[in-house]
């Protein structure tokens, strides 16, 4: 396993697009609210309108707060913390690490390099991977939002803080039992200071979240009815269908149960299945993880979690939903 660290650009990718959408979009919903709004007369783009809107003011204070604590972690938490704090058998650090997501509270985009830290320093892969699974999806910023986005149903908190520590849990474990040292080609990259951390973060994350509620406001207005009903009637296709959907939108975690609220037609364990998917597997973290660990890793870890995260929704789901 190399130790190697890649030029301070490496990685990312172009950074201009998502950014400048996400900062214009948002001066958009501030001067369209007293300016656009009154003119918006057509029922559709009242409702789109309306749709997006709120699928972005709710989850915004949540993303903002969310990046800051992961900024903190990455910027002041040092790595040396997490090989004092973990047990020294690999079976017992799997489940440590991954509850030790409920209060270490990390974004997807920072939870890929913050594992690829540990295990640069020691940590067992299988346990750093638990940790990258579960810090995104049953932090206390997001089982809060998804509280605020399901007012009255305290079982779906509970259902996604169940579903997602199984996963990550099993995911851990399978790996530690199956996985090959030289199937992770790891990369390690620090974001820098905190504001450096903060800055990325959010734009990157603010961008998603604009490119998801465009995705939702639109799927509810321009699908038909009638589409969306067939599709959610049957159990098993509505599940595949937002998970997949979940993969394709690439919502950040702080702001996915929002977007989920919002597709009424679909079953609580779908929706489910949408939570505790998006932030184990989407577009960008098999970019981030294929780049970080190398291809050889993402091609098995990458189906394995969904796979896993899939059956924890079903399982869960079905017995609190």
């Amino acid at each position: 396993m190399t130790n190697e660290v890649p030029p301070e650009t490496w990685g990312r990718g172009p950074q201009r697009p998502i950014p400048v959408l996400f900062i214009t979009v948002v001066l958009l919903l501030i001067v369209g609210r007293f300016v656009l709004a009154p003119h918006l007369t057509a029922p559709a783009l009242q409702t789109w309108a309306t749709v997006f809107v709120a699928i972005c003011v709710q989850a915004l204070p949540f993303l903002v707060f969310g990046v800051a604590l992961s900024a903190a972690i990455a910027a002041f938490v040092p790595a040396s913390f997490w090989t004092r704090a973990l047990p020294k058998r690999p079976a017992m650090a799997v489940p440590v690490a991954g509850l030790a997501g409920a209060v270490l509270p990390g974004c997807e985009c920072a939870s890929v390099p913050v594992a690829s830290g540990l295990m640069a320093r020691g940590v067992t892969p299988a346990a750093a991977l638990a940790f990258l699974l579960s810090s995104p999806a049953i932090n206390p910023v997001v089982l809060v939002a998804t509280a605020v986005a399901f007012p009255g149903q305290p079982l779906m908190v509970l259902a996604r803080f169940a579903a997602s520590l199984v996963a990550a849990v099993c995911v851990g474990w399978l790996w530690l039992r199956f996985g090959k040292t030289e199937w992770i080609s790891n990369r390690a990259h620090a974001h820098g200071s905190f504001a450096e951390a903060m800055r990325h973060d959010l734009l990157h994350a603010g961008g998603f979240l604009i490119v998801g509620g465009l995705a939702a406001a639109t799927l509810n207005v321009v699908v038909p009815r009638e589409w969306l009903t067939a599709v959610a009637d049957v159990p098993w296709v509505s599940i595949l269908a937002l998970a997949l959907l979940a993969v394709l939108l690439s919502i950040c975690s702080e702001a996915d149960a929002f977007v989920a609220a919002s597709l009424s037609a679909f079953s609580p364990t779908a929706k489910l299945a949408f939570m505790v998917v998006g932030p184990m597997v989407d577009l960008k973290l098999i970019a981030l993880q294929a780049g970080t660990f190398g291809r050889a890793f993402a091609v098995r870890f990458v189906p394995l979690t969904l796979a896993l995260a899939i059956g924890a929704s079903l399982l869960v789901g079905g017995v609190l939903l």
